[in-house]
């Protein structure tokens, strides 16, 4: 996944850098081992979210440089003087990791449909990959279109089409389980990650899309549309790339386009 870049956080590092300065000037001599033992690691922190454009990472290092800050606040008399520029130093660590959660769901979602977008799907079929691949587990991916979106639009209007890809997503989400992943990967095209799933039961899981679709039809403009997709269903081989497993997928959905609408087939 291709990095994401952000402004370097200098509000948090001018606050320690502030924090510190008060508290040296405050007592030089009472208890300084803790303190400084503290803005050392803070200032550590600070180089290290300098050195990365990762919103994940950064994420990370401020939730240790929160830890830190916390631990402080709460330990004995010898940060009392120094209490409400920790405080405040805390304050700016929630600011801005709250500030970046926000962005990287932004960065990672669609949003016309509230899916992962391309760079959400890459950073989730890298996170199970590894995940399969430590733990020896299974990994599935489906790979399904919408059967005659083009067709689908110049019927009913492009308002109506997004409506259907939304309606679609809000389908899939409603059931699949809480740790499977949906995102779009194409105008009317979707990925879905089954961890810890056999070949069989992602098929399972796909028919029961395709029939909650079936029995809930869109409603647009006074009328019940029906939505029908096309998938194909592969198990992610150990070590096998991203861009090999979506491959196998699109391969297996080929035919379908040929043969029929709303079909499911599988990829060994």
């Amino acid at each position: 996944m291709g990095s994401t870049k952000v402004k370097k956080p200098l509000q948090l590092i001018k606050s320690i850098n502030s924090t510190k300065s008060t508290q040296e000037n405050i007592n030089k001599k009472e208890n300084s081992v803790c303190i400084n033992d503290y803005y050392d690691r803070i200032e550590y922190c600070a180089q290290q979210i300098c050195s990365t454009d990762d919103l994940s990472e950064i994420i990370n290092i401020l939730d240790v440089a929160l830890l830190e800050t916390r631990n402080l606040y709460h330990s004995s008399n010898e940060a009392n003087k120094a209490q409400e520029h920790i405080q405040r130093t805390e304050q700016d660590i929630v600011a801005l990791k709250n500030e970046l959660e926000i962005l990287k769901e932004l960065v990672h979602t669609d949003q016309p449909t509230g899916a992962l977008n391309r760079r959400g799907l890459d950073a989730s079929l890298l996170r199970e990959s590894a995940h399969a691949d430590q733990n020896n587990a299974s990994l599935c991916l489906v790979l399904l279109e919408l059967d005659d979106f083009r067709l689908f639009n110049d019927i009913y209007g492009n308002q109506a089409g997004d409506k259907a890809l939304m309606y679609l997503v809000n389908i899939i989400k409603k059931s699949l389980r809480s740790s499977d992943t949906v995102a779009r990967f194409g105008r009317e095209e979707f990925v879905i990650l089954l961890p810890n799933i056999t070949m069989e039961l992602a098929k399972l899981v796909t028919k029961r899309l395709q029939d909650n679709l079936a029995e809930n039809h869109l409603l647009h403009a006074d009328q019940s549309i029906p939505i029908t997709f096309s998938a194909g269903v592969v198990e992610r081989a150990s070590y096998e790339h991203q861009n090999s497993v979506i491959g196998r997928a699109r391969r297996a959905l080929y035919p379908v386009k040929n043969t029929g609408k709303n079909q499911i087939v599988t990829a060994g």
